[in-house]
């Protein structure tokens, strides 16, 4: 899937500044506010262990960003408090709710049953309107825009080549690949997704010159860097956050708007969301991108009606938003295609993981972020965390949500 061997200093500004070669960016009408040095290092630093609860709460005031405005009609979700109290063992230890959040370093925890809000947590600070980067939650995300732009006749068929939308791609690593290979994480690039932030794996040295130093686009690097990796389109799963990106540029491409403006006008309103989101850049708005792969803000409450209207077959508030082929087609797991690899416990379907012994689906995100649906059970569990660890804590979790949904149907 990926590898982890992570490095939990960030760079310091003047490293970044200096491996990269300082900012070359087009004019923006005030590049300084981004480009400060203080806050090239914040962006060097978001990770950090100790205050990560924290900066994972406010990106907004470490990167230019793009707002995803909600409408003026709230999907209101109805209460019904059911107690989640109790003994929770998380890896042979025993804990009460509290010290099950603590344990597994949650900032939030939003819990729906058959469409009823029947728990809510924030803690460290947080709260209902309190906008958390959620990572690669924002891939699901990306995966719907993909799903509403071909329902509006802009994207011909998943089968298309990904040059179809994107002709500066021809001569790339992406001259080959279909959009569907890309929501598979199947598009054959040479890509290897490990988190050592602070090093000089592939990785970092795109994380660090877009989203860092915002010397270059995501897409940019796509499309002048990339290369044809070992294995063809479709023949092996490669978790690749540039193939998310690639797919938000195409959305970009078909639609003629930003991501955000698309997402707001699609999906973000006319499902109701109570609060705006925003997308973090990789670059000021002059020429910056959403992150497409791992940039998204959003409350818990409002990933949950996502989740809610995923777990419906794309109704929300009343009206279908997005087509419940799919919803379908991008969460149940083709013939052949789960799981990922050769004993694995999970499949990946479009932008979405599933788990091979049930009929759940989630969107994860790196430091442990869930939208988990459970179709059989009516739940939804949204849990925003901010481990020391990007990657690995996913049994300790996976125990908490069995325990919650087993308090939640007995």
């Amino acid at each position: 899937m990926f590898q982890l061997n992570y490095v939990a200093a960030g760079l310091t500004a003047a490293a970044a500044l200096t491996s990269m070669g300082g900012p070359a960016l087009a004019q923006s009408d005030d590049p300084s506010r981004w480009l400060a040095p203080t806050m090239i290092e914040a962006r060097a630093n978001m990770f950090m262990p100790g205050l990560n609860y924290l900066t994972f709460q406010h990106m907004d005031q470490m990167f230019a960003t793009r707002e995803v405005a909600a409408g003026d009609t709230v999907w209101e979700l109805p209460e019904n408090p059911m107690s989640l109290e109790g003994d929770y063992t998380i890896q042979g230890e025993t804990f009460d709710l509290e010290g099950a959040l603590e344990r597994t370093r949650t900032n939030a925890l939003v819990v729906l049953k058959d469409g009823e809000l029947v728990h809510e947590t924030y803690r460290n600070g947080s709260g209902p309107d309190t906008r958390f980067l959620t990572f690669s939650v924002a891939k699901s995300y990306t995966s719907t825009l993909i799903g509403l732009a071909r329902a509006d006749g802009l994207i011909e068929s998943l089968d298309d080549k990904v040059t179809t939308y994107l002709p500066e791609m021809e001569g790339s690593g992406y001259d080959g690949p279909t959009v569907r290979d890309l929501l598979r994480m199947r598009s054959g690039v040479n890509w290897e997704e490990r988190y050592e932030f602070g090093s000089e794996t592939q990785l970092t040295t795109v994380h660090d010159n877009s989203l860092v130093a915002y010397n270059y686009r995501w897409c940019d690097y796509a499309a002048n860097e990339s290369e044809p990796g070992a294995n063809a389109p479709d023949a092996v799963f490669n978790y690749a956050t540039l193939d998310t990106s690639v797919l938000g540029c195409i959305v970009e491409r078909v639609t003629g708007k930003t991501g955000a403006e698309y997402m707001s006008e699609k999906l973000w309103k006319p499902m109701g969301a109570e609060h705006d989101a925003y997308w973090i850049m990789d670059g000021p708005d002059d020429v910056g991108r959403e992150f497409f792969g791992a940039g998204l803000a959003v409350t818990g409450r409002d990933h949950a009606r996502f989740g809610q209207m995923f777990l419906q077959g794309g109704m929300a508030n009343g009206q279908q938003v997005v087509p419940a082929d799919w919803v379908t087609e991008a969460t149940v797991p083709d013939e052949g295609y789960e799981p990922f690899a050769e004993g694995a416990p999970m499949g990946y379907q479009y932008q979405w993981w599933t788990d091979a012994a049930s009929d759940v689906f989630m969107a994860l995100g790196l430091h442990h972020q869930f939208i988990r649906v459970d179709p059989e059970n009516d739940i939804v569990i949204v849990k925003i965390s901010y481990t020391q660890e990007p990657v690995g804590r996913d049994a300790e979790n996976e125990e908490l949500f069995a325990q919650i949904t087993a308090k939640l149907t007995q």
